[in-house]
């Protein structure tokens, strides 16, 4: 008997035993652990809006680029902040209610890919005290977007994609040495295509020509837009970044196409996929990543204020060869280095 309870009450002990040890793992691993609701939090307070005007080809290009320089900033999605992506679809109210969006939820930077999207987004976040990066903005200070390039001074700041129009006709000049009269069709209300056509105008007599435009002030006027400039006897059309215009270049090109009346393009995209035969382009990736890494500095504590404004004006010459055999044209010698978007 004696025995017997010698062996039980060793039993308990060890039992007793296990059971402190067991209990004082759990307590080491709980302490050690994120508790569940710790697990559901957001990775990052940090929250990145991002609008893009349109869907077209050079814009999504931006929109890789900005993704690019969050990253070199340390800002990546899901992990150490968490960025919303709204596509406006070229529509004002669309990108009206993303703006306000935005806004209303608090976000710490709004990144506005073209004109339309940064003056929307500006517009709504003002008031409330959120900067405002731009990507793609040809003349931000004819927009209202800031007060200079150097000193924007407004809370907006970003980046301006100039371009080369030195290059751009003298390229033109190279690949129709007969032409006379540029066209150009325009939306009246962007303000940088106003500004590019009217620095366009005074630069072209340099390379004998005449630019002949035609203004439309939204989507349902190009058709008509592109069948009156035309009209007008045009020997080729040079195309801007104007986002309206591009937004519907393929309505532009077919009416170009059947008219044997050869398109420039402002960038790649539209030579290698919207029909154009040749251009000078800007590489909006590379415009992209200087504008998400703009957005960093301001998260870290930049004043948007007074970070100038990034212009980028390096051009590439690009061209297709499919294209241009619509029209007889031949590759220049002096563009025989250019990149061929066919290949």
């Amino acid at each position: 008997m004696k025995n017997t309870k010698k062996i039980i009450a060793a039993v308990l002990a060890t039992v007793l035993a296990l059971s402190l040890a067991a209990c004082s793992k759990a307590q080491t691993e709980t302490a050690a652990s994120p508790s569940a609701s710790a697990e559901a939090s957001p990775a990052a307070d940090v929250k990145i809006g991002i609008l893009q005007y349109a869907t077209h080809a050079s814009l999504f290009d931006c929109y890789t680029g900005i993704i690019e320089g969050l990253k070199n900033e340390g800002y990546i999605d899901g992990d150490t902040c968490t960025i919303e992506y709204v596509d406006g679809q070229g529509e004002a109210e669309t990108n009206s209610l993303a703006a306000s969006n935005f806004v209303t939820k608090g976000y710490d930077v709004i990144i506005a890919i073209a004109t339309p999207a940064a003056t929307t987004s500006y517009a709504a976040a003002k008031d409330a005290g959120i900067p405002v990066v731009f990507s793609a903005c040809s003349d931000p200070v004819a927009a209202g977007l800031v007060e200079s390039l150097e000193a924007p001074n407004t809370g907006a700041t970003g980046t301006s994609d100039s371009l080369n129009f030195d290059a751009q006709l003298k390229m033109i000049r190279a690949f129709m040495p007969e032409a006379k009269k540029i066209g150009v069709l325009y939306t009246t209300s962007e303000a940088n295509s106003v500004s590019q056509l009217k620095n366009l105008t005074e630069l072209a007599p340099t390379y004998g020509f005449e630019i002949v435009s035609v203004g439309v002030t939204d989507a349902s006027e190009v058709a008509a837009g592109a069948a009156s400039l035309l009209a007008k006897g045009v020997d080729c059309i040079n195309n801007l970044t104007d986002n309206n215009v591009v937004n519907n270049l393929s309505v532009v090109t077919n009416a170009a196409d059947a008219a044997g009346v050869p398109i420039f393009g402002s960038e790649k995209e539209q030579v290698a996929q919207y029909g154009c035969v040749a251009s000078e382009s800007l590489d909006y990736v590379a415009l992209g990543v200087t504008t998400g890494e703009m957005a960093g500095k301001i998260l870290k504590g930049a004043d948007a204020k007074t970070l100038p404004v990034a212009v980028v004006t390096d051009a590439t010459p690009v061209y297709s060869l499919k294209n241009m055999e619509k029209f007889g044209l031949t590759l220049p010698a002096d563009y025989s280095s250019a990149t061929n978007m066919d290949e």
